[in-house]
């Protein structure tokens, strides 16, 4: 009997299943960040001093596995690649801005238990994992960073610029959203340039009551610890199903890997390391059990696994390829029981004291390459937030009256009232 080949692909990262400390590029982890003499003035500009990242992990794994349960619930034989941890920080930054229901929706969206979580921690995890993320590991490259796109005329609070530069380092850019295809092309230009051209056209068909728009990108590229030879590249079956059967470029080593059969789950664990402190963890279900692995995809899972794995020679094919996911992120989130920043009941008063404010769409984009030296991976996500009450929309398309005033003597000149224009 053949067996089916059908892979699950998990980057583990630093938070979910790979731990440990990051080589130091420096003496000092953070002499590149922060002044060598802190002061409470130094304390308070920079918040991301504390590791409260560790609290973050576990909400962090769980936002990222029921994010990945409701993709595939609406496509389950389709590819599936996406950034967790991007999505989650493109909200938590807009949270910033957010108050009452929507605020609250945001967070518990986003896998975190307010009782047990306040909000504060929330923001200082992510300030710190973005500091350490992007600066501790000399093997790999990993660039991570976040931008408000912000209309001309727009005048936030100037607590919520001073929050997203401290707490997500975010660069703020004043941009013209009346001119849409050239506020378009700034942001993709720039998405583009942070991705190494991985990411392009990301935002398309601005809405004309655009006033901000909230990007995250993240690009990642790492080399395996162990490289595949090229030499022993070559094609092999894939079964895709019971029907279905293509051909590839498989990989092949022999080698000392952790590994481990789960045999509650039928299935088999292989994790793969790069240079650095960065692994890819492969998940193969035996025949017919892919179902039931994506069920039981949760932080504890994720855990047993990881105690789970030991070393031991064994001979690993993996397929060489590349793949690309586009996910509407507003639909999913609404499953996830975020639904008032989507609708005129949002309250992001916290951007700015006008109301009307609202996010409109909501997209992430993510592609993968995995080669015989390493793998290169790249997202962003992109969130549009309008304004309904700021810049209104008049539509004269009813009976309506009319005056000609002259302005300096307050003299109504001509007075009108328009029933039927087509009329003479």
């Amino acid at each position: 009997m053949k067996s089916t080949l059908s892979v699950c692909f998990l980057l583990a990262g630093v938070q979910i299943l790979v731990h440990g400390h990051r080589p130091h590029c420096h003496s000092n982890e953070y002499d590149h960040i922060y002044p060598t003499e802190p002061d409470s003035q130094v304390e308070e500009a920079y918040p991301c001093k504390s590791k409260a990242y560790f609290k973050l992990a576990p909400s962090n794994a769980d936002f990222a596995f029921r994010f990945y349960q409701l993709v595939v619930s609406e496509e389950s034989d389709k590819n599936v690649f996406f950034s967790p941890i991007s999505i989650s920080i493109s909200f938590a930054m807009l949270a910033l801005g957010a108050k009452s229901a929507t605020l609250n929706q945001i967070l518990e969206g986003l896998a975190f238990n307010m009782e047990k979580t306040q909000e504060k921690e929330v923001h200082e995890g992510f300030c710190h994992l973005i500091c350490v993320l992007n600066h501790t590991d000399c093997e790999n490259q990993l660039n991570m960073g976040n931008a408000l796109f912000i209309e001309e005329t727009l005048r936030p609070l100037q607590t919520f610029l001073e929050d997203v530069k401290n707490f997500y380092d975010s660069e703020v850019l004043y941009t013209d959203f009346q001119n849409s295809t050239a506020a378009e092309k700034l942001i993709n230009d720039y998405i583009g340039t942070k991705t190494y051209g991985k990411i392009t056209d990301l935002v398309q068909d601005l809405d004309p009551q655009t006033v901000m728009v909230l990007v995250n990108y993240v690009f990642f590229k790492a080399h395996w610890e162990k490289p595949f030879d090229t030499f022993n590249t070559g094609e092999e079956d894939f079964f895709v199903d019971e029907k279905t059967t293509v051909r590839v470029n498989m990989m092949y080593r022999q080698g000392i890997y952790k590994n481990h059969f789960d045999k509650e789950l039928s299935c088999w664990l292989v994790q793969v390391p790069c240079s650095g402190n960065t692994a890819a963890l492969f998940v193969l279900p035996d025949e017919g059990k892919m179902k039931e692995v994506e069920d039981a995809l949760l932080q504890k899972t994720a855990s047993k696994w990881e105690n789970s794995l030991r070393n031991r020679k064994i001979h690993l094919y993996v397929p060489k390829f590349s793949i690309s996911g586009t996910y509407d992120v507003k639909e999913i989130f609404r499953q996830m029981g975020v639904i008032d920043v989507f609708t005129d009941q949002a309250d992001l008063s916290g951007i700015t004291e006008e109301s009307g404010l609202k996010v409109s769409k909501a997209v992430h984009k993510a592609m993968l390459n995995v080669y015989e030296n390493g793998m290169e991976a790249a997202a962003a996500t992109f969130l549009e937030i309008v304004a309904d009450s700021l810049s209104p929309t008049i539509e004269f398309n009813r009976p309506f009256l009319m005056m000609i005033v002259d302005q300096a003597t307050h003299s109504i000149l001509f007075m009108g009232k328009i029933m039927n224009p087509t009329e003479k």
